[in-house]
């Protein structure tokens, strides 16, 4: 996906490896991105908890090991939806690894060790919580067909059809918004005084005035709050396919 391509550059990712759509890269695609990019100092492995990710990046991380390559995994878990606090590891991750892909980059730029970089990746992620609206399927390029089914009109609270927590009628954008903070406020613990950095991401379909709109609620809503919005990002910053 374009997502992660795109965070290759300066003070930000080093490569990536790219698999099919909706595809993992395989064992060797990951080896061979982290033997291009290893200038000495070992490789951190910063991607999404997903079954095949993990599986053939921690392979990867077993033939990096024989050619001496030192190797670190931080997974991005940010999806509220898909796992309760108490299994926040076992959490899906979706554009919250954006916050971990800046921070984490911006560490091996000034020069932090590899542990130091690790270690800034897994305190983002820990700090991180999102949720996805779904407004309609995608079509799978190897099949041809949706990838889940979803009536017009409605909306599912979830990600590319997995298991949501909600599906009923298409709300409107402070509905949405919503729904989403009272999820993510609670979750990430929120009180008067606290800083953070707000993402309103769309996956790639959603115009970017309903973006403005979801953003002007969650705005309304921390700021009532007592929360302070030290950065806030309006736009595309993890897209995918027809989502």
């Amino acid at each position: 996906l374009p997502l992660f391509k795109g965070y290759v550059g300066r003070g930000l990712c080093s490569g990536v490896a790219i698999g099919n759509v909706f595809s993992s890269p395989s064992v060797q695609q990951c080896a061979d991105a982290a033997k291009a990019v290893d200038g000495g100092a070992g490789v951190l492995f910063l991607y999404g908890n997903y079954g095949g990710d993990v599986f053939n990046f921690d392979l990867a991380v077993d033939l990096l090991e024989l050619d001496g390559i030192e190797t670190r995994t931080v997974l991005g878990c940010d999806d509220v939806a898909s796992q309760p606090k108490e299994r926040a590891r076992d959490r899906r991750g979706v554009a919250g690894i954006f916050f971990a892909y800046k921070a984490a980059g911006a560490a091996a730029e000034r020069g932090d060790s590899l542990d130091e970089v690790a270690a800034v990746a897994q305190k983002v992620v820990d700090n991180t919580a999102t949720m996805g609206v779904g407004l309609s399927p995608t079509i799978l390029p190897t099949t041809g067909s949706p990838s889940f089914e979803l009536p017009d009109g409605e909306m599912e609270i979830g990600i590319h059809g997995e298991p949501g927590i909600h599906r009923g009628p298409l709300g409107t954008a402070d509905e949405i918004a919503d729904r989403i903070l009272d999820s993510v406020i609670p979750d990430l613990s929120l009180r008067e005084g606290d800083r953070v950095a707000v993402l309103v991401n769309g996956l790639g379909a959603t115009p970017l005035e309903e973006l403005y709109l979801l953003y002007r609620r969650t705005h309304r809503r921390l700021t009532d709050l007592g929360v302070v919005i030290e950065r806030r990002y309006v736009g595309e910053y993890a897209t995918s396919l027809e989502m």
